[in-house]
């Protein structure tokens, strides 16, 4: 025999379980809500990043692949990234290189700051490839510059992280086809006086003693000469007669 509950409490038992009903969906919308904002969150700094990398591409002459795939090899994307060497950021710039890159190009106070590491990071990809070339120059940024050029000079193996990062890296980026990049057109402020416009003294007097006719040669030639006669060798009269002729006369 089923139980019931007089008409005033079922009432009052519906309404309550109604309510709790309500309860129960409230919190999958919150979910949703925030779920799309996070994506939203997410999706904007990378289009900022994504502008970045454009502006640091065109800046120092070198593809925007470079760099995607140097930031997702060195830091994963994590702007906040720091390795046990030190490197910090997207870039994974290492503090001294940071101190001269911002020096050379004028960058900003935060290493941080992905835009800003994201353009020594093209800066440094960029003097790396015109120092070692292509795929050194990613050797070079991995390991460093000085421990890549003694890898050349002594043959010593490059650390096996290096290595591996260098195959991975050329594979994808397809460097073995790639054409050479064009040079980036800079000037130079503290090397002016190398210019072509300052000529070397030593290039003046070969190019003066080339121009000048073989002294010997001429000597001959003015021995070899005729001498002329005494009416020919008569001087002409001057354009300005002496005091004693100007009185004789």
């Amino acid at each position: 025999m089923a139980f019931l509950l007089p008409p005033g409490r079922r009432l009052v038992a519906a309404s309550a379980i109604l309510i709790g009903l309500s309860g129960c969906t409230n919190p999958p919308a919150a979910d949703a809500r925030d779920t799309v904002s996070r994506s939203a969150q997410a999706v904007t700094p990378s289009s900022d990043i994504d502008a970045y990398i454009t502006e640091a591409a065109q800046r120092f002459g070198i593809p925007e692949r470079w760099i995607r795939a140097v930031m997702q090899a060195e830091s994963a994307g994590n702007s906040r990234a720091v390795s046990s060497a030190g490197a910090m950021g997207l870039m994974q710039i290492m503090p001294g290189t940071w101190a001269e890159l911002r020096a050379a190009h004028g960058f900003g106070s935060d290493p941080f700051d992905r835009r800003e590491n994201i353009l020594a990071g093209a800066a440094y990809l960029r003097q790396m490839y015109d120092q070692f070339g292509a795929p050194g120059f990613l050797a070079a940024y991995n390991a460093g510059p000085g421990r890549y050029a003694e890898h050349l000079r002594t043959g010593r193996t490059l650390p096996r992280e290096t290595r591996l990062y260098v195959a991975a890296l050329s594979q994808e980026l397809g460097l073995s086809d790639a054409a050479p990049l064009q040079p980036v057109r800079t000037v130079s402020t503290d090397r002016w006086q190398s210019a072509p416009i300052f000529a070397s003294v030593s290039a003046s007097r070969e190019t003066q003693r080339s121009a000048e006719p073989d002294r010997a040669s001429a000597d001959v030639r003015s021995a070899e000469k005729p001498r002329q006669s005494g009416s020919q060798n008569s001087q002409p009269n001057p354009i300005f007669v002496s005091r004693t002729e100007e009185s004789d006369r």
